[in-house]
This record gives structure tokens, sequence and C-alpha cells, in this order.
């Protein structure tokens, strides 16, 4: 199965919270909230350099996806 890179996410139980789930290395999901990030990608110290600049890109563009999706539905 084919999974996009950026899925929107939300639960009752976190009623104002609002999730983006990356699904790509580095995986993790973002509170849009809070900003709060749970890895799912555990990183050495020779990655974590590297892998700084990505997450944060890949960060940016989550927030653009929300902004994204949030603008066709409000389109509609």
């Amino acid at each position: 199965m084919q999974l996009p890179k950026y899925i929107l996410g939300d639960n009752t139980d976190f009623p104002n919270a609002i999730f983006v789930i990356h699904t790509e290395f580095p995986r993790f999901i973002i509170n849009l909230e809070n900003d709060e990030i749970e890895w799912f990608e555990e990183f050495d110290q020779h990655d974590q350099k590297e892998l700084g600049t990505e997450a944060e890109n890949s960060i940016k563009e989550a927030s653009a996806f929300y902004d994204r999706e949030v603008s066709r539905y409000e389109d509609d």
C-alpha cells in the first residue's frame, strides 16, 4: 500500500489538537496546537546533525500541508 507523505489526524480525547502524521523517514507526529513532536525513529549521534536539518524541513512542510488542506475545505 502506498501512503501519502502527510496525513491529518484528530482525536476527541484532545479536542483542541490537530495532528499531522509524517509517514516517511524521519517519521513523526506533530501536534499543531503546541508544536509538540513525537518521533517514531531513534537517532544516533552520527545522524543527529544531518537529520536535524531534514526534520526541520519536514516540520515546515507539515505545517504547509495543514494550511493547504484547511484552505481546500474552506473553498468547498
